[in-house]
């Protein structure tokens, strides 16, 4: 007698092979990058704060002790606060705009957003240097429309790095804004004008509490990589400006104390976790991007 396969057998075993083993196969590469250049580096600069070379506490207690690295804690969190405000009030107006024009100009407006993301930010940031700088493009333009007697200090100061790191910032406010935003059904908002409520209130009242899990995840995004922030301070900042990031370059390029270096970044580090950690109970790290 012949033999007849079932027409789905050999495509149902094909399918069950790459399921399972070749899964694994792929995922396996994957896998062990995340291991060696992402675990193991977190895990060897953990254990260098807390080992020196024996177990001790010496540099979280420097650390928290010290007054001027508490000051440096201090700036961090505040540029990072008010570089966040500020890009949640423009990001909302920008993402609120892109769901009231036609798609065509909002993929138009969305494709400008995204280019400063193909731009290195070491060449933005010198950007900006020549444009705030005292002999820059808009101290000499303040001056041709005589608005000021001479140049005035836009760089090297707080308003600098707010400028340069709000020009970085606002893309990852502005898209999970977008994303929430343009899911909102604007029927709502219809039907609370056709009961009376004037526009404003059916903002505030319908439209806005809609938005929120945008404002959140934006703020988080924008806040987390606000603390981090590196090449932009060191840039367009001044001195009353240092922020942790370059408190750990110098503690290891001048002092070559890599346990206290370690043990600032695992503070940094705990501080992100902590922040996901209280997004994910409140809203779910999967609204994240808006689903």
């Amino acid at each position: 007698m012949i033999d007849v396969k079932q027409p789905g057998a050999s495509s149902s075993w094909f399918s069950s092979f790459i399921g399972r083993d070749s899964l694994f196969y792929l995922i396996l590469p994957l896998v062990l990058y995340l291991l060696i250049f992402y675990a193991y580096p977190i895990i060897d600069m953990m254990s260098r704060s807390f080992f020196d070379p024996k177990f001790t506490l010496k540099h979280y207690i420097r650390f928290i002790k010290t007054p001027t690295y508490s000051n440096v804690m201090f700036n961090t969190f505040s540029i990072a606060f008010f570089s966040t405000i500020i890009c949640l009030v423009f990001g909302y107006l920008i993402a609120y705009f892109l769901t009231m024009v036609p798609p065509r100009t909002s993929q138009i407006v969305i494709i400008l957003i995204l280019i400063p993301f193909w731009i290195s930010i070491l060449v933005r940031s010198y950007a900006w240097m020549v444009l705030l700088g005292r002999n820059g493009i808009l101290n000499q333009i303040l001056m041709k429309w005589g608005l000021i007697g001479q140049p005035i200090p836009l760089m090297h100061n707080r308003f600098g790095v707010f400028v340069g790191m709000i020009n970085v910032l606002l893309p990852f406010m502005i898209l999970p804004l977008y994303s929430v935003m343009k899911s909102i059904d604007k029927d709502l908002i219809k039907a609370a004008s056709i009961l009376g409520a004037p526009p404003w209130k059916s903002f505030v009242k319908v439209y806005f509490p809609l938005s929120l899990p945008g404002v959140a995840g934006g703020c988080l995004l924008v806040f987390i990589i606000a603390i981090g922030f590196f090449i932009t301070p060191a840039l367009l900042g001044g001195p009353k400006d240092t922020m942790i990031s370059l408190l750990i370059q110098s503690q290891v390029e001048d002092f070559v104390n890599w346990g206290f270096a370690s043990a600032i970044a695992s503070v940094l580090l705990g501080i992100t976790v902590f922040l996901l950690v209280i997004y994910n109970r409140l809203l779910g790290i999967e609204r994240l991007m808006g689903n």
